[in-house]
This record gives structure tokens, sequence and C-alpha cells, in this order.
């Protein structure tokens, strides 16, 4: 019935979200992985398990580094991180740019307020998030993944206006529960 409660909420959290392109669906175990980021102009190894440890994880895949979306959305996250932090959720960045291009995007769009990573081919199969129209670029697709390690929302749309907006309504709503 918890459940079922956390699932429903999530739901209406998600109104005006449009419909997951992504194969990965709410109730999925997320895959697990190591890889290297990049936070405020510094790499650093990150695994996502220990992230989790800390509380949920939005994963949020975004095609390329300094393109005009991914930069706005890059921003939008890093405006409202206090609020992510507030309900408890890290905020992950992923794209198959390599970590060399992600160090500078880390300081510059992201404000040095949250971490990105590189995702490999093994991460983007994983997810299920390669941009079929353009091979080594990864779809837009944001996942927030329960300390347990389930997928608890997907948001997939090529749009990045949305994203913050209902993965953050999905973090808190995970935290009144």
């Amino acid at each position: 019935m918890r459940s079922l409660k956390i699932a429903l909420a999530l739901a209406a959290a998600a109104v005006g979200s449009q419909g997951a392109m992504a194969a990965l669906a709410v109730g999925a175990k997320a895959p697990d992985f190591t890889t290297r980021g990049a936070l405020a102009g510094k790499t650093f190894t990150l695994t996502l398990s220990h992230q989790l440890k800390r509380g949920p994880v939005v994963l949020y895949f975004f095609p390329k580094a300094f393109t005009p979306g991914c930069s706005a959305e890059a921003r939008e996250f890093a405006e409202h991180i206090e609020d992510f932090r507030k309900a408890g959720a890290t905020v992950i960045g992923m794209s198959a740019d390599p970590v060399d291009d992600l160090v500078a995007f880390s300081t510059k769009e992201c404000a040095g307020k949250f971490a990105v990573a590189s995702a490999g081919p093994n991460i983007v199969s994983g997810y299920d998030v390669a941009l079929k129209m353009r091979p080594g670029m990864t779809d837009r697709t944001s996942y927030v993944i329960a300390p347990s390690g389930r997928i608890v929302f997907v948001h997939s749309e090529m749009n990045y206006a949305g994203h913050v907006k209902s993965t953050l309504a999905a973090v808190e709503a995970m935290k009144q529960k």
C-alpha cells in the first residue's frame, strides 16, 4: 500500500511532463556504475551506490555540454540546487562527453554547485539513453533514484523545460512520505 501511495504521489508530481522515452521504468533497479566526474572544475571518481548512501539521487542525462539547451538546463539545476538539498537529494548530470570537456562545464554552466560525469557506453546502454539520431550522445532523460537503488520517477523529453521542476517535485514528494 505504501508503494502505491508513493507511486501516486510521484505521478501527481509529474503532471505536465511528457511520457518517458527511456526503457527504464519506475520500480526498476538503477544500474550501479563508477565513472569520472567533475565538480567545480576538479575531477573525481563517482560511484552511484556511494551517492545513494546520502539519499535520493537525481541522475539527469543531457546530450552535449555547452549546447544551448544543455547549458540552460544546467543553469536551472544550479539555480535550484538548494531546493534539492533541502529535500535530501544529490543532483548529478551525465553526458557522453569526455570528462575533460565536463571540467569547464562544471564550473561555467553548473556554477560549481553539482557534479557532472562522463557516461561511457555501458552506462548509456544500461540506462537506455542513447540518442538514436546522434550516435555518441545521450538523450535528455532525468531519473530520480531512491536510496534503495530503485527508480521512482522518470522524465524523458528532449526539451529541457520541465526536467528540473518535475524531478524536484518527485524528490519533494518522496520526502513527505
